[in-house]
């Protein structure tokens, strides 16, 4: 049984920074992407970060330059460092893995940006 475990969210000001972490648990061969997704409320999910086997990563108009995905493929664990947080990163946060050709997801964490 895979288990994805989000971490590190919290409240923060406006400018702010946060760091979550995600580790995956149980039997697991092969990690093809690492990502992140947020949904905010009222919203639909949406993608923020991904970083795929070859390491490429991909994100966001919204939070390029801002955030930075990285991933410790040894301890099956990925990160997401936010910087100048926003009011519009407020959303519960999602850590989602591809293993083996099935998508895998965290039980959420919410991210709250006061201004």
């Amino acid at each position: 049984q895979v288990q994805l475990v989000e971490s590190g969210g919290g409240f923060v000001q406006a400018g702010g920074s946060l760091r979550l972490s995600c580790a995956a648990s149980g039997t697991i061969y092969s990690i093809t992407t690492m990502a992140w997704y947020r949904q905010a409320p009222g919203k639909e999910r949406e993608m923020v970060a991904g970083i795929a086997g070859g390491g490429v990563t991909k994100y966001a108009d919204s939070v390029q330059g801002r955030f930075t995905i990285s991933r410790d493929i040894v301890k099956k664990t990925v990160h997401l460092q936010m910087k100048n947080l926003e009011r519009e990163d407020t959303a519960v946060y999602f850590c989602n893995m591809d293993i083996r050709g099935r998508p895998y997801w965290g039980q959420g964490i919410q991210v709250t940006v006061s201004s």
